[in-house]
């Protein structure tokens, strides 16, 4: 993979994320089946890749809790998705991009920039415009089955992101990405076993299509797409691998356009927009060391 421009292996990456909530909505099903499948049916293939590399395996309790956080996330993520549409909940989702620096000045006393709390309030300000609070307020309707229950359970999404991002932080780069995906995968499946089976909304056997989607969706989400961001992130500065990698929320918005004939109001895209610009402010205020699989804004493992 070091081989190719970093920049291009990074785009490609983003893009291919930029597909999941597509892949998501086509499948179909509740949030905890499609969540519990997607990360049961990537650990063959991952212990496919460990075997043929001669990897070793081990566990890692680190591992095991950013899993746990990731799980609820993507559980939370899908439920927005089915109520505000892909694009919008994935754009959504970035409030992380505020709440990772909150939680590490109050927990590790890591300094903030000035110039990244001024972001704040224009990134909130996005998330009530994307979420189509303003359009309810005018009398309107924004995008959605139910746009502030999607609003919420993306921005919950966001919070058991940042909880993901920080928790794989603390374990650092201890051992390989691939091994490390199996724990991950492992421990997300069985938040979403348990979700599932607690409001009984788990369906341990999904129809054809919903499975084919959501095994689509494990192989270019969980492994394809997270193994070309943490191949190029860490060859690129901070500021250029998350600009880059706001190819996956302005992607998955088109893509929510085009392909699922999702129709945001104007106020909405004009939100989705003031969100995205508000991540990429935050990015350049606030550069840490990137850490694989940790990205400025939402990387593969969604």
């Amino acid at each position: 993979m070091d081989r190719f421009d970093a920049r291009l292996v990074a785009v490609a990456g983003a893009s291919t994320i930029a597909l999941t909530a597509v892949f998501v909505a086509l499948a179909d099903a509740s949030s905890a089946t499609v969540t519990f499948f997607r990360c049961a049916l990537a650990l063959p293939l991952l212990a496919a890749v460990v075997v043929w590399r001669r990897l070793r395996w081990r566990f890692n309790v680190w591992h095991a809790l950013a899993g746990g956080f990731l799980g609820l996330d993507m559980v939370l993520w899908s439920e927005s998705i089915a109520a505000v549409g892909a694009g919008v909940a994935t754009v959504l989702v970035n409030v992380q991009v505020v709440i990772v620096p909150l939680v590490t000045l109050v927990l590790f006393r890591e300094p903030v920039r000035v110039a990244f709390w001024a972001t704040a309030p224009l990134l909130l300000g996005g998330v009530a415009l994307a979420g189509g609070a303003v359009d309810s307020g005018l009398g309107g309707a924004g995008f959605g089955s139910d746009p502030l229950y999607g609003t919420v359970m993306g921005l919950l999404a966001g919070v058991a992101y940042a909880g993901y991002l920080v928790v794989l932080r603390r374990a650092g780069r201890r051992g390989e990405q691939v091994p490390m995906l199996i724990t991950i995968n492992g421990a997300g499946a069985l938040v979403a076993l348990v979700a599932g089976v607690g409001s009984g909304t788990l369906d341990l056997l999904p129809s054809l299509p919903t499975l084919g989607w959501v095994a689509v969706l494990a192989v270019t989400g969980q492994i394809v797409g997270w193994l070309l961001i943490g191949a190029a992130i860490p060859r690129l500065p901070a500021a250029l691998g998350g600009t880059l990698l706001l190819v996956q929320p302005v992607g998955a918005v088109l893509l929510g356009v085009v392909i699922l004939a999702e129709r945001p109001s104007p106020l909405q895209l004009v939100g989705c927009a003031v969100v995205v610009a508000s991540v990429a402010l935050a990015a350049r205020a606030k550069q840490p060391e990137p850490t694989v699989g940790q990205g400025v804004v939402r990387t593969p493992s969604t």
